[in-house]
Formats: C-alpha cells, sequence, structure tokens
C-alpha cells in the first residue's frame, strides 16, 4: 500500500509512504543509517540486507528522549564529516520519533541540507512522527522548540517491526492514533473501539487510516498555519508534563493521553464536549493501556509553561479542542485564563 504526499503549497515536494514489507533499496550514494543500541540488535542486520550503496555507515545515539539534543545531532554531524558525506549523500532513519526527529533535522543542516529517509519502528512514529517533515530537537526550555520542517525522500512503514516492540511503547502509538480519530474521523474512533488494536490484522488497518488522515493535513498545510495545528490536540498540555517530568516518566504518547484527557476537561467546562463523550475518550485510552492522571503540583506554573508551546503567540495561547462531538475539532485563544487555571486546579487535587 502507498500512500502519497503531494505539498500543496509546494507541488514540487512529493514521495511515498511505502505501508508494506521493507522493499530492496538500492542507492547511488553514500548512505548513513542513525539508530540506537535498543533497535539495533532487533533490526539493523535486515535493513542492512536490503540497501546496496556503494558505502553504508551505521551511527549509533543513545536511546531517550532525554539525549533528544543538540550535542547528540552534533556528534551525528561529525560521523558525516569524518566519513566525507556529501550533499548527495543520504541519512536513513531506522528508530521511532527521537531517531527520525533527530535524523532529519540533522539532514537538515548537514551541507545546507541532505536527502534522508524514514524507517520507523515503533508504531508511534509510524503513524504520526515519520510522516509530514517536522524535524528537532528538545532543550531546557520544552519540547522540539529547536527544528524545522524538512520532508523525506520517503517513508517505509514495515508493520513487521513491530513485532519486537514492548506492549508499553505499542500502546504510547495508539494514544497518537485516537488522538487523530477523536479530531478528524467519528468512524475511525467508533472502529478503535470495537477492535483489538493489539491484533496485526487491525493494526495494520489502523495504520492505514491513520497514515492516510495525517498525509491529507500535512498535505494541505506543510508549515502548521491552520490545520495541520488540530494534530497538536494533547500535546499542549502533554508537552508540559513531559518537561515538568525530564522527558524520563512517561513516554511521548503516555503525556499526550494524560494531555487529552486535560484538553477535553476544558472543553467540558466550555460546554464543547459532553461529559459521556470525555469518558469515551478517556476509557477508550485506559483500555489500551495508557495512563489518565497526573498530580500538577504548581497550577500556575503549569500555565505559565504553556506560553513556550511553539503553538502560543502574542500572549495567548492557543488549546486544541474537540469542536463539539468526537471527530470534529476547534482551535481556541480567547479562553479565559481564570478557566483554565481552574481546570488545572481540579488535577492539582488528584491522588
Amino acid at each position: 500500500m502507498v500512500v502519497p504526499i503531494e505539498i500543496r503549497q509546494a507541488p514540487l515536494k512529493r514521495y511515498d509512504i511505502t505501508i508494506d514489507e521493507l522493499p530492496p533499496l538500492r542507492y547511488d550514494r553514500k548512505v548513513a543509517i542513525v539508530t540506537n543500541p535498543t533497535v539495533a540488535p532487533l533490526h539493523l542486520s535486515h535493513v542492512l540486507e536490503r540497501i546496496e550503496a556503494p558505502h553504508v555507515e551505521v551511527i549509533e545515539v543513545p536511546d531517550g528522549e532525554e539525549y533528544k539534543t543538540m550535542e547528540t545531532v552534533l556528534s551525528i554531524l561529525d560521523r558525516l564529516f569524518e566519513a566525507r558525506f556529501d550533499r548527495r549523500s543520504l541519512l536513513i532513519a531506522l528508530g521511532g520519533g527521537v531517531i527520525g526527529d533527530m535524523t532529519g533535522f540533522t539532514a537538515s543542516l548537514y551541507q545546507r541540507g541532505i536527502g534522508f529517509v524514514q524507517m520507523p519502528t515503533t508504531l508511534l512514529s509510524q503513524v504520526d512522527a515519520s510522516v509530514g517533515g517536522k524535524t528537532g530537537v528538545n532543550n531546557r526550555w520544552g519540547k522540539n522548540l529547536i527544528g524545522a520542517f524538512y520532508q523525506p525522500e520517503a517513508v517505509y512503514i514495515d508493520p513487521a517491526f513491530l513485532r519486537t516492540l514492548p506492549r508499553r511503547e505499542y500502546a504510547a502509538g495508539i494514544a497518537e492514533v485516537i488522538k487523530m480519530a477523536v479530531m478528524f474521523d467519528r468512524e475511525f474512533f467508533d472502529f478503535l473501539a470495537t477492535h483489538d488494536l493489539y491484533d496485526e490484522k487491525a493494526a495494520v488497518e489502523m495504520i492505514a487510516r491513520s497514515v492516510r488522515l495525517k498525509a491529507d493535513v500535512v498535505n494541505a498545510d506543510e508549515k502548521e498555519q491552520g490545520v495541520r495545528a488540530v494534530l497538536n490536540y494533547g500535546h499542549t498540555f502533554g508537552h508540559v508534563i513531559e518537561n515538568e517530568t525530564g522527558y524520563s516518566r512517561y513516554l511521548h504518547g503516555e503525556a499526550v493521553a494524560i494531555g487529552m484527557v486535560m484538553a477535553n476537561a476544558l472543553a467540558v467546562r466550555l460546554g464543547l464536549l459532553s461529559r459521556g463523550e470525555a469518558e469515551a475518550i478517556r476509557e477508550l485510552l485506559e483500555r489500551n493501556g495508557l495512563p489518565v492522571h497526573y498530580r500538577i503540583e504548581d497550577p500556575d506554573a503549569f500555565y505559565d509553561h504553556f506560553f513556550l508551546d511553539k503553538k502560543s503567540a502574542g500572549g495567548r495561547v492557543k488549546f486544541i479542542l474537540p469542536g463539539g462531538s468526537i471527530g470534529t475539532h476547534t482551535m481556541r485563544d480567547d479562553i479565559d485564563p481564570e478557566v483554565v487555571r481552574d481546570v488545572l486546579r481540579e488535577f492539582g487535587e488528584e491522588a
């Protein structure tokens, strides 16, 4: 199955997302595979068997969100210079969202930009992070605040990679799938609610539908000036949670799951979502092994952290919320700060 990406604002930016067994790949240029010590023992040998190139460099970086930094990117750049890579060379991101984001960002920087390919190995990266060209790293101010929109040459999604994925990592990917369904597609939400998402056949359908949704959004809005911002549902809250916990307590998808619950609480307070639908979303998250509770120690500090979010501008915080029911969305930057703080205080009371 092939899902095309064609950026409407720049029609020459086109590439394919292939959802199938990884095909043989032949390149007439130097290739570097960027991966980590967790993924490499599981999948690197298989990928190397599928690649034919004059030179293949393997670059391993530490595993974990805490290593998604400029220091790691600089270490990758050093390896490329040492191996005499040029502007025709290619990077391949073999791993989850952290590897994909850093590899894409490195590709955008090396000699002002070289090609890269995504080979996502986690569910989260297959359904979301590898599609659309967002790249970047974290710093002490927040998540993904240094980066670029930089599209890959191709994305290869091999569902077989998921067979080695720990259940917790798989659940983190389901959070991003639920996010898209809540924002855009009630029928898809109902599919998720009535199927075992750990079943391989259901998983392939889930991946395909998620990628199509993400592709449609990216095709319409590459630089997140409009509808693409809707994909940040749950992230405004989730990014603060990740920052408060040092990017070590929760996986990204877990923080997004809690963030969706917080966003839904705000939507219920504003009359945008019924309590019943908010509970249906919470139940689906919990059923798939995702956390839905977080105690906010300092609601005022939590609120202030929103202003470091990339979606905030002009002293206003933009919140992505369900727009009246599951399958619809709205973006609001006019919410009374006291209403938001009241919702945050409710989470301050959680055990």
